[in-house]
């Protein structure tokens, strides 16, 4: 018994260690490979966060280890040995830890900037919004700007997304993008904290009450990818889905027309709804 405790810390890194190299193929991580350039820049910081917290878990696990395995294999009829701790020691593991953060901080300040500072947007989508994604319990709601709206400047965009305009179209769950553009839209949340999570792009963002946040990316393949909230917002957190769907640009003005049409049926006038092949392929 007295070697059980050091063989259990030793045993924890080897699974570490397994898992970690058999995780990829076995799906244990993101659901494939990420989608456009930030969506593989943000990847490579978590690959590199991987690398550093399992190197860390298995060398003290390892050490751990080895000092119970050291004590279980002491002649127990000799005298205890008392430690007053080593000053050197102290430096060195409060010094490179410390050094390791810093390097993880600066490392990812280039990915952060061009993901979350708006300066650093692309010129196309400063005072481009698609729309406005509000999170609540438990949905997302999204509202686009009229078709055809132009927005002259920044303060004109701010003024849309606090009040929405009476062309505005609306829909619930299912946010359309543009394939291959950059896009830009704002979230919000009309309750309590949500997290806007899409797996694929690697992107994720709180939706903060009271806050309207701009968040820019790109797809890059036709089709759709879910979206989770990612945030313990409640007791249908589970079921807080939501689809984001790449189409060609024809499609996509197709999509608001057709939302259009609906939002401003009148009951009378006969409506007519022209679907694409690849929504209804999609619906299939």
């Amino acid at each position: 018994m007295k070697y059980f405790w050091a063989l259990f810390f030793i045993f924890w890194p080897i699974v570490a260690i397994v898992c970690c190299w058999i995780a990829p193929s076995q799906g244990w991580w993101f659901p494939g490979a990420p989608e456009g350039k930030m969506g593989g820049r943000i990847e490579d910081l978590f690959n590199l966060i991987y690398v550093i917290t399992t190197i860390t878990f298995v060398g003290t696990q390892v050490g751990l280890g080895f000092v119970l395995l050291k004590a279980a294999m002491k002649d127990q009829t000799q005298k205890a040995w008392y430690s007053h701790g080593s000053h050197s020691l102290e430096v060195i593991w409060t010094i490179v830890p410390s050094g390791i953060l810093l390097f993880i901080a600066l490392y990812q300040l280039d990915t952060w900037r061009d993901f979350r500072i708006q300066s650093a947007a692309p010129d196309q989508v400063q005072n481009n919004p698609i729309a406005v994604v509000t999170a609540r319990q438990f949905e997302w709601r999204i509202r686009y700007p009229e078709p055809g709206r132009v927005f002259k400047n920044k303060a004109e965009v701010d003024q849309w997304v606090r009040n929405p305009e009476p062309g505005d179209l609306y829909s619930v769950n299912e946010l359309h993008v543009t394939v291959g553009e950059m896009v830009k839209i704002y979230l919000r949340s009309e309750d309590v904290q949500h997290s806007f999570f899409v797996p694929r792009l690697r992107i994720k963002q709180d939706a903060v009450p009271g806050m309207a946040i701009p968040i820019w990316f790109e797809t890059t393949q036709m089709g759709e990818r879910e979206l989770l909230c990612a945030e313990l917002c409640g007791w249908g957190h589970y079921k807080m889905k939501a689809r984001i769907i790449a189409e060609t640009d024809e499609e996509h003005h197709s999509f608001l027309k057709r939302l259009q049409q609906e939002q401003s049926y009148d009951g009378v006038t006969k409506l007519l709804l022209a679907t694409p092949s690849s929504h209804k392929k999609n619906n299939h």
